[in-house]
């Protein structure tokens, strides 16, 4: 570029360039380099005030560790709404307080077990997971069993070891409490020895329940089980170890109302498990339209594709879902 300055004092530029084999374009940029203009404020954005209200809202002590999105939930079903979920992440990322907080694992493609439900009490996801106990190598055992439509925890047992009597005994109590009748429900586990247990097969089979298993090393043929005892395990209450059985039975007792009563759940459209199970998920959501439709009416230019809508509530909830070809076929 300097030889075709030093050239244009004899030639035009285009000459210059041409005789060169110089590109027209980079000349002019370098010659003229563009001045970054700032980005307008688009006219619907936040004001600072209101930036600050969401701010405030989001470091409460109440709302400090849920997702923007379960805030947005929670605030619609007490009538408020200060702006969408994408927002909130707008101005948490503008002050750097949005990062990615664990590694995701992509799985392969199997052939899999495939379940379906389409309302509460069709299809109950149940597992096992080990909670530390006192002193090394010591573990307190909890059962959940999972309706996989509401995520809602129909029956929990915490014992010192893993049986498969006391299986059978949770399952019973659990179909009893909730009145299953023959036929109607499906119940998925992985393959533990208590799962796949002879006294629990009979009492099943007793019952007129179908039972189904994951495949071996598959954890993703139980997924709600798994995502459960996750959640359970990542709260930030969660101790390392439990002292005795009665304190993990302390913290259960705790935990296992706020899950289904309070948790706002991402996959039953930011309800609460009890919400769903009880069939008062339609009335929520309705009151959560009153909410948005008042603030599209108050605020409309702030709405650019359409008028806002609540999260829905699934239809149909799939463990492992057949190819979308085989799910269209009538």
């Amino acid at each position: 570029m300097q030889a075709v300055g030093a050239r244009t004092a004899e030639l035009d530029a285009v000459a210059a360039c041409d005789a060169l084999g110089a590109s027209r374009a980079t000349y002019y940029r370098r010659d003229r380099p563009r001045v970054a203009r700032p980005r307008p404020r688009p006219a619907r954005a936040l004001g600072e005030a209101e930036q600050q209200a969401v701010l405030d809202l989001l470091h409460s002590e109440r709302f400090i560790d849920k997702a923007p999105a379960e805030v947005y939930a929670i605030g619609l079903d007490e009538g408020c709404f200060l702006c969408s979920p994408r927002t909130m992440y707008r101005v948490l990322a503008a002050r750097h307080e949005v990062r990615e907080r664990r590694d995701q694992a992509r799985h392969p493609t199997y052939a899999k077990p495939e379940l379906l439900a389409t309302a509460p009490n069709q299809v109950w996801s149940w597992d096992i997971t080990k909670l530390l106990g006192p002193v090394k190598w010591t573990y307190y055992y909890l059962y959940v069993i999972l309706d996989i439509f509401s995520r809602y925890v129909v029956g929990w047992l915490l014992a010192s070891h893993e049986s498969a009597t006391l299986a059978q005994r949770l399952l019973a109590e659990t179909c009893g409490r909730q009145g299953i009748q023959p036929g109607q429900l499906t119940i998925h586990a992985d393959r533990g020895s208590a799962m796949k247990s002879h006294p629990v097969a009979q009492l099943l089979a007793d019952l007129g329940v179908t039972k189904t298993h994951s495949r071996p090393y598959v954890s993703d043929d139980n997924p709600f089980s798994e995502s459960h005892f996750r959640t359970l395990k990542y709260r930030p209450e969660f101790p390392g170890r439990f002292g005795s059985l009665e304190h993990g039975l302390s913290f259960l007792r705790v935990f296992f109302p706020w899950y289904n009563t309070e948790h706002r759940h991402s996959g039953i459209g930011y309800l609460t498990p009890q919400m769903v199970h009880d069939g008062s998920a339609r009335r929520v959501l309705e009151q959560r339209q009153i909410v948005l439709t008042g603030a599209f009416q108050k605020n409309p230019e702030r709405f650019v594709n359409h008028p806002p809508r609540p999260a829905e509530l699934p239809t149909a909830v799939w463990i492992n879902p057949p190819p979308k070809e085989k799910t269209d076929t009538p």
